[in-house]
């Protein structure tokens, strides 16, 4: 088993040099460097060349690299061009509040996911079957922003049931129930695609389930229908869901990205948003990288959570 872990750990390595390598070729790419190119307009070129200097960029390319991806997995993340402040203070601040988003998606996606496969699989056929998969198939193709706008428009504007921006209401005490209150919409909203597509795969995992052998045979000898539900149906579900939510958790931390810019949210999307529009350079690279580390840490997660669900894996077997 450990040995397992151990080899899904050694593969995410790569992943995370070769994104790393993309990411620094791109802020580079172009005439000059990117120091030069933000910042020719607004400073002299003697405060430029000395910025220069600080990250190194007045070296050959590939020590360049190499410097800022020793500072990098140190934790030097370099200083705010714009906000003068070190990048790693301000994306940590963002970062929660982009996890709080991102935990509040899951939980929208697997509860939403899961209740609706489930019971469209085991109501095959019917009309709630048949409303679920044409919402399912008319919602794939809206996209995150505009699922967001959608839900801003109806429940913020028309019903106002709920606030459209930000995380508290500065006027009032900023508790955890208006915290809660403010994370309604754009939880759905990065939620909603992901949780279509799990609520897709979940029922055709059930009719799957539902129409084995052992099944047929388990009800043939008389054996309660919710006997069965409650001791094969969510047994051999877990692995699936996991699996396909760890997949679709990286969509999700897009989708939230994408949806921090739609409600204001104070998150890493609303960061770097601003970062690109200051051609903030040592931000856009330190909070893509941290991106691109949630993501390949989810991944990695899931992979090991599933290998602890395979009984041959924890019986001392290799990995797959």
């Amino acid at each position: 088993m450990t040995r397992a872990i151990v080899y899904r750990f050694l593969q995410a390595i790569p992943i995370f040099l070769v994104v790393s390598v993309l990411v620094f070729l791109i802020a580079h790419a172009g005439d000059g460097d990117p120091i030069t190119n933000a910042l020719a307009s607004s400073l002299p070129q003697e405060s430029i060349d000395a910025i220069r200097r600080e990250y190194g960029l007045d070296k050959p390319v590939l020590v360049q690299y190499g410097l800022w991806l020793e500072h990098l997995m140190a934790g030097d993340w370099g200083t705010s061009l714009v906000l003068r402040t070190p990048v790693f203070e301000v994306l940590a601040r963002s970062f929660g509040n982009t996890l709080l988003l991102a935990a509040a998606a899951v939980v929208v996606c697997l509860a939403g996911g899961v209740a609706v496969g489930v019971l469209s699989g085991l109501k095959r056929g019917s009309w709630m079957d048949g409303a679920a998969m044409l919402v399912i198939q008319v919602g794939h193709n809206f996209p995150v922003f505009w699922s967001g706008l959608l839900l801003i428009w109806v429940f913020g504007v028309r019903l106002q049931w709920f606030p459209v921006s930000g995380m508290y209401d500065m006027r009032g005490d900023q508790d955890w129930l208006d915290l809660l209150h403010h994370l309604v919409l754009p939880a759905i909203a990065a939620a909603v695609i992901s949780m279509l597509i799990l609520a897709q795969l979940v029922r055709a995992q059930v009719i799957e389930i539902m129409g084995s052998d052992y099944l047929r045979t388990f009800r043939a000898q008389g054996l309660p229908r919710s006997f069965l539900l409650r001791r094969h149906l969510g047994r051999n579900l877990l692995s699936p869901v996991i699996n396909i939510t760890g997949l679709q958790v990286g969509y999700l931390l897009s989708g939230v990205i994408f949806v921090e810019n739609v409600f204001n949210w104070p998150g890493i999307g609303t960061q770097l948003y601003n970062a690109a529009a200051g051609k903030d350079y040592p931000m856009i690279q330190a909070g893509v990288m941290l991106v691109t580390g949630c993501f390949i840490a989810v991944n990695l997660a899931t992979d090991v959570v599933l290998d602890l669900l395979n009984p041959r894996l924890r019986n001392g077997g290799g990995p797959a």
